[in-house]
Parts: structure tokens; C-alpha cells; sequence
């Protein structure tokens, strides 16, 4: 039964019985069938990092599989060949996508549970299409102005919420390598802002740049002005420690 797959929010759909269907396919074609359809999946990247950008993305799938779409499931679980290779496959085939990035600056004026949800809330009113259903991952999200459910691991679990992930994740990789050439001596591009050793001994070297977000403990304790340019994060990381 869908009760079995999600979390109470909002209203629930009606019970049906929940065949299998291709790949990732099966919560929402129940929902389909029960006339609830299109169904929207809501998922972010970058909640864990202490720099960059949190991005989130909602994704309207075409009722009918697609082949070419047969290979979607958690973002993490696919490289990132992977995950390049389906994101133009995903753009193209959906009814309708959105992505939202809330700066560094704005989560922490307002916390990473905050700025998901409002991301969550911001992502699916941009949809060009109404959706009749929104599954989100993991948690639920007030003041979404349809019928919606939290499904736990639903990147894993529903079609939607997988393609949403792959969208946020290759959004949210490809600023992370753009502000590596900004922000010079971090390694922005290759850990994408997590607390690797590498970013964290940058951090002791170099100090926080503006995309650190300052409510993050390892950021706030150093409390040291960062480079502003590229130009800056090159001569600080060059510079040996004494000169800085």
C-alpha cells in the first residue's frame, strides 16, 4: 500500500494497490492512476558542505518510461559521467524542471533547514507546469500549495525525486568548479565544498572566502577575512604561512 512507502503530509492519496512498474516508476504511477498525476519530485544538493551554495531542483516527468531514463537513481549512487550524461536527457524529456540556489549568505541568515524548505517551496511554484502530487526527500515541506509526501531515500525510490537530485547535484557541482577558479587554493572543484582534509587544511592556510558560510562551527572559528579575489586566493596560497 502507498502508506507503507512515505510519511503522513498534507493529504494522503487515495489507497490503491501498488503494481510494479518500470525502474524507479512505481509510488508514481500509483499516484497516476488515482488521478493525481503529474507528480513532481523535490530534491536538494548541498545541505552538508560548509561552502558553496544550497541548490534544489523540482522535476515533472513524462507519464511514459523512457529508455534513455532507465538509468536514473540517487545522484550519489551514479558518477559523475553519469549524472552528466542524464542531466540534458532529464531537461529534455520533463514536462517541466526548475533549479533554485540559496547563496551561502542566506543560509545563514536563516539555517540549512530553513533555506531547504523555502528552496523546496521556491522550486516547485517555478514549475511551468501545476503539478497534481509533489514527493519530496526524506522530510516534509510546509506551504507547498498541492498534496505532497516525504519519501524516505526517495531518490532511490521514486523516479521524480531521482531526476530532481541529478539536476541539483550537477547544478551545484558545476558552480562549485566555477568558484574554484574564483576562489583559487581551496580545491573547490574537486570536494565541491565538503569538510575533506584537503578543504580543511586550505581553510587553516588560507581562511574563509565569502562562499564559506559563516554559521558552519569549522568556518566561524578561524573568524579570519578570506581572499576576495582570485587574484588574493592565489598570493595566499602561494604565500608560505609566515608571510601571510
Amino acid at each position: 500500500m502507498v502508506q507503507s512507502s512515505v510519511i503522513r503530509s498534507g493529504k494522503w492519496p487515495p489507497r490503491v494497490v501498488m503494481r510494479p512498474a518500470g525502474g524507479l516508476r512505481t509510488l508514481e504511477a500509483a499516484l497516476i492512476r488515482s488521478g493525481l498525476g503529474p507528480v513532481a519530485g523535490v530534491d536538494e544538493a548541498g545541505r552538508g558542505p560548509c561552502a558553496g551554495p544550497l541548490v534544489v531542483a523540482a522535476c515533472l516527468l513524462p507519464q511514459r518510461a523512457y529508455d534513455r531514463l532507465a538509468g536514473l537513481d540517487d545522484s550519489k549512487k551514479l558518477t559523475e559521467a553519469a549524472r552528466e550524461e542524464l542531466y540534458p536527457v532529464i531537461t529534455r524529456l520533463a514536462l517541466s524542471w526548475t533549479v533554485v540556489t540559496v547563496p551561502a549568505w542566506e543560509v545563514d541568515a536563516i539555517g540549512v533547514h530553513v533555506a531547504n524548505i523555502e528552496g523546496m517551496r521556491r522550486a516547485v511554484a517555478g514549475l511551468a507546469h501545476t503539478p497534481g502530487y509533489v514527493l519530496t526527500d526524506g522530510f516534509r515541506v510546509p506551504g507547498i500549495p498541492v498534496p505532497s509526501l516525504p519519501v524516505i531515500g526517495g531518490d532511490a525510490a521514486a523516479a521524480c525525486i531521482a531526476a530532481a537530485s541529478i539536476l541539483a547535484k550537477v547544478t551545484r557541482d558545476r558552480i562549485m568548479t566555477e568558484l574554484d577558479g574564483r576562489f583559487p587554493g581551496y580545491g573547490f572543484a574537486a570536494h565541491k565544498g565538503y569538510n575533506t582534509p584537503e578543504h580543511l587544511e586550505a581553510l587553516q592556510r588560507i581562511g574563509p572566502c565569502s562562499e564559506h558560510r559563516r554559521s558552519w562551527k569549522n568556518v566561524r572559528e578561524l573568524g579570519e577575512p578570506g581572499p576576495a579575489t582570485a587574484e588574493e586566493g592565489l598570493r595566499m596560497a602561494a604565500a608560505p604561512a609566515h608571510a601571510r
